[in-house]
This record gives C-alpha cells, sequence and structure tokens, in this order.
C-alpha cells in the first residue's frame, strides 16, 4: 500500500499529494507518469509525476478534480493509502544538450512542465517560463517555477494577475524581443499546446509537447491513447507521452478527448451525492 505522506490544496479544484513510493521515486523521471487506483474496485488514472525525492522514497502527483476517481482521491488525508501506484511509465522528457528554453505552461498542465523546467534549471539550461490560468485564483506553483527560471512571466485570461492575456501572447512578444530558443515545451489543454505549435511553426522552433489523452492499461497494448504523428499512429504511453507538436493532429485529439465527457459528469456526480450521503 502507498501513504499519503503529505496533502495540500492548490487551488478549488487542484490539489497536491506526496506518496510513499520509494521504487518509483527511484526510477522516476520528468515527463514520466504513473498509473493509480484509489481502492481495490477503483479504475486506472494515468497522473504525471509533478516531482519526487529518491532519498525520502516519496512521488508526488498533482490533480484537477475533473472525475468520480479524482474526487474520490481528493478524500482521501494523509496517512490514507492509495491500493495501487505503477510506474514511472513513459519516456521521460528529453533535456540534455539544451541552452536555452521556453517551457510554458496552461493550468493544470504547470504541474508537468514545472519538473521539466526544474530538470532544465539543474542541468544549466537558460530557463524562460511562461505559465497561464484562467484567473489569479487558479495559479498553482507560481515560487516553484520562479526558482528555477531566469525569466518567468504570468499569464491570466481576464488580467486579475500577471499578464492579461494567453501564453502565446507572451511567447510572441519574446520572440519578437530577439529571443532565440533551442526549444519551445509546452503542456496544458490542447487548443493552447496547438496555438503555440502554430506561433514556433512560424519561426521554425522546434517544439515539444506532452500528451495525455485517454488512457488504460499504460502499456500499449489497450490503443485507448492513440494518436497520430506525422501521419502515423502513436501510443502516448509507450511513445510518448512528449511529441514533436509540430506534427500532432490536434484537431483529431481534441475530437477524441470529448468522447466520454458525458459519461465522466454522470459518474463524477454519482460519486458526489455518494460521499454526501455518508456525511450525512
Amino acid at each position: 500500500m502507498y501513504e499519503i505522506r503529505r496533502k495540500k490544496r492548490l487551488n478549488p479544484t487542484v490539489t497536491l499529494m506526496e506518496i510513499d513510493a520509494p521504487l518509483v521515486a527511484k526510477k522516476a523521471e520528468p515527463g514520466q507518469f504513473i498509473i493509480l487506483r484509489v481502492d481495490e474496485n477503483g479504475e486506472r488514472i494515468p497522473l504525471t509525476v509533478a516531482d519526487y525525492d529518491r532519498e525520502k522514497g516519496t512521488v508526488t502527483i498533482i490533480f484537477q478534480i475533473v472525475g468520480a476517481t479524482t474526487e474520490k482521491l481528493n478524500h482521501l488525508e494523509e496517512g490514507d493509502c492509495l491500493h495501487d501506484f505503477v510506474g514511472p511509465l513513459g519516456t521521460p522528457s528529453h533535456v540534455e544538450g539544451l541552452k536555452k528554453v521556453a517551457v510554458i505552461g496552461g493550468g493544470v498542465g504547470c504541474a508537468i512542465a514545472y519538473p521539466i523546467a526544474k530538470k532544465l534549471h539543474e542541468l544549466g539550461a537558460e530557463v524562460h517560463s511562461i505559465v497561464g490560468f484562467r484567473n489569479h485564483d487558479l495559479v498553482i506553483l507560481e515560487e516553484e517555477f520562479k526558482a528555477v527560471s531566469q525569466k518567468f512571466v504570468m499569464m491570466t485570461d481576464d488580467g486579475s494577475y500577471g499578464e492579461k492575456g494567453l501564453v502565446t501572447d507572451a511567447l510572441k512578444k519574446l520572440i519578437e524581443a530577439g529571443e532565440q530558443y533551442d526549444e519551445v515545451i509546452a503542456i496544458g489543454p490542447l487548443i493552447m499546446m496547438k496555438f503555440v505549435c502554430k506561433l514556433t511553426k512560424e519561426h521554425n522552433i522546434k517544439t515539444v509537447v506532452s500528451m495525455n489523452p485517454i488512457m488504460i492499461d499504460g502499456t500499449g497494448m489497450c490503443g485507448g491513447c492513440r494518436l497520430t504523428v506525422g501521419g502515423e499512429t502513436k501510443f502516448a504511453c509507450v511513445d510518448g507521452p512528449d511529441f514533436d507538436g509540430h506534427l500532432v493532429d490536434f484537431d483529431e485529439a481534441m475530437a477524441r478527448s470529448t468522447m466520454y465527457k458525458d459519461f465522466e459528469r454522470h459518474k463524477y456526480e454519482e460519486t458526489c451525492n455518494l460521499f454526501q450521503k455518508e456525511v450525512k
């Protein structure tokens, strides 16, 4: 069993947990993910490794409460245990040899972008981080990004914090100011990554995106996480989750991501009602 060592609420819908998982922590690298089950009868869900501490033997996960399983997970407290915590899975992000990188995170995607920015910083690269949120209340990991970035830009859709606008506005401004990047790494909503890639393609800047499609077994056997990349079918769990953003078919990925939206909402409401009955 995998004990929850620490739990912290980052914003109204996003929670951080530090899990006791020494074997996973020993091998984990930025860009990889784990698959967990809350209990014996629970579904398997993938979550990116947000951080790890090899000495303490812990792995940090950050999740947004969007469905039944994340709702159940959020009801666990420090000292409680997860039934399964499998990983690390996926291919680590390739960051060696990069000298200057723009790391872009959108919303809860910042939880995936942060460990990559941290690793780049540790390797001596110049890191420019651009993070975007809908509003001030949803901001996460601001101080963590600042600590590993030579330049840090905060964007909010409504202008309630940082600069008003989109992450693409900030990236465009930096490029036009003469910043030259070896690579741009963009992680967040599909629509955000699509338009970051559209901008960087115009400037011929290599861009890597992290894809998190529907995923079940995490080993490439089920085919649920398939994507079209450069006209070929790829599986995010074993071929990724990082891909060349200029080759990803984002329109197909966005269409597939909404397939189970109604079902997920129904299961989430069912779970919420169950917890409310237990409280009563």
